[in-house]
C-alpha cells in the first residue's frame, strides 16, 4: 500500500513545492486549498496591487503531481468553514483510506492580518481563530483516528518566528500584527501536545518555521524590488519543502520533535539541500 501524504495550502508557495517534494519521496499525495481552478477569486484573499488573483491553484498542482508518476487528489478546503475542513478530510480517507503526512500548511491571508493593534477588529481576530486555531485542529482531529489504527503517522505544523518572538518594529512599519502573531502562536503549540498525548502510539509532530520564503504571497506584499533587497535571508520554497519531507522519512527526525525546526539553517545543517546561498555570494 503506498504511502499517502495530505499537504494544505497547496495551491501555490510552501504547500504546493511540499506535495511535489512528497511526490519525488514515493507518496501518493491529497492537496487541499480554496483556489481549485486558475483564477479563482476569494473573499479575504492576498491579491497583486492591480486586484489580480496570485497564481496558482490546486488543478495546476495536482497536473504536476501526476506528471510525476503519483496519484493525486485535489480538494477545495476553507480555512473558515469548519464543514469544508470536515468534508476535506472525509473525502482523503475515503480516497486512499489513510494518512501518514499531515501538513498544517494553509493559512488565513486576510489583508487585515497585520493590522495595527488599535484598527484590529473582533472580526480579524474571530477568522485568525477560526484559520489558525480551529481549522488545523478539526482536520487533525478528523484523521487522527485513521492514524492510530494504521499504527502512526506524521504531522507536521508550519508555523512563524511572528508566532515566538516579539515584531522588530511597529504594524504598518514592517513588523507583523498581533492578529498574525497570536494565530501563529496557536500554532506553534499544536506538536507538543500531540506528541505527548499520542506519541506513544505511532504519532510524530514536528514544528517547523520555514523563514522568510520567497513566495507568491511574499511578492505580493512587498514586491520583486524588497525581496531582492531581503535576499540574504530568504529561501525558495523548496528548501522548508524538503526539510518538511525529510522530516517524514529520514530515520533521524524524531530526535528533532520537542522544538520548533528552523527550516533554513536546518536544511544546511543536515546535509537536507546545497547550500541555495552561493549565488547570492558570488554576486556581493
Amino acid at each position: 500500500m503506498n504511502r499517502v501524504a495530505f499537504i494544505t495550502g497547496a495551491s501555490r508557495g510552501i504547500g504546493r513545492e511540499t506535495a511535489l517534494a512528497f511526490a519525488r519521496a514515493g507518496f501518493d499525495v491529497a492537496i487541499s486549498a480554496r483556489t481549485l481552478e486558475p483564477g479563482e477569486t476569494h473573499e479575504h484573499a492576498l491579491t497583486h496591487a492591480d486586484g489580480r488573483p496570485l497564481a496558482g491553484s490546486l488543478e495546476e498542482t495536482a497536473a504536476d503531481l501526476r506528471a510525476l508518476g503519483r496519484e493525486a487528489l485535489a480538494v477545495r478546503m476553507d480555512l473558515l468553514d469548519e464543514h469544508s475542513v470536515r468534508a476535506a478530510a472525509a473525502a482523503v480517507l475515503a480516497r486512499f483510506g489513510r494518512v501518514d503526512v499531515l501538513v498544517n500548511s494553509a493559512i488565513y491571508q486576510g489583508s487585515d492580518l497585520n493590522l495595527p493593534f488599535m484598527s484590529l477588529g473582533l472580526d480579524t481576530l474571530q477568522r485568525v481563530f477560526q484559520g489558525y486555531v480551529v481549522a488545523p485542529v478539526v482536520l487533525t482531529q478528523c484523521l487522527l483516528p485513521a492514524m492510530l489504527e494504521q499504527g502512526g503517522a506524521t504531522v507536521i505544523n508550519v508555523t512563524s518566528g511572528a508566532g515566538e518572538s516579539d515584531p522588530p518594529v511597529a504594524a504598518g512599519k514592517g513588523g507583523w500584527g498581533y492578529a498574525y502573531g497570536a494565530g501563529k502562536a496557536a500554532v506553534s503549540r499544536l506538536s507538543g501536545v500531540l506528541r505527548a498525548e499520542f506519541g506513544d502510539q505511532g504519532i510524530r509532530a514536528y514544528t517547523i518555521n520555514p523563514g522568510v520564503v520567497t513566495t507568491e504571497a511574499l511578492h505580493a506584499t512587498i514586491g520583486d524590488k524588497g525581496v531582492l533587497a531581503m535576499r540574504k535571508g530568504v529561501a525558495p520554497p523548496e528548501v522548508p519543502a524538503a526539510v518538511l519531507c525529510w522530516l517524514a522519512t529520514a530515520d533521524a527526525a524524531p530526535a528533532f520533535q520537542g522544538r520548533t525546526i528552523q527550516a533554513q539553517p536546518f536544511a544546511l545543517e543536515q546535509g537536507i539541500v546545497p547550500d541555495w546561498r552561493e549565488p547570492a555570494k558570488a554576486s556581493a
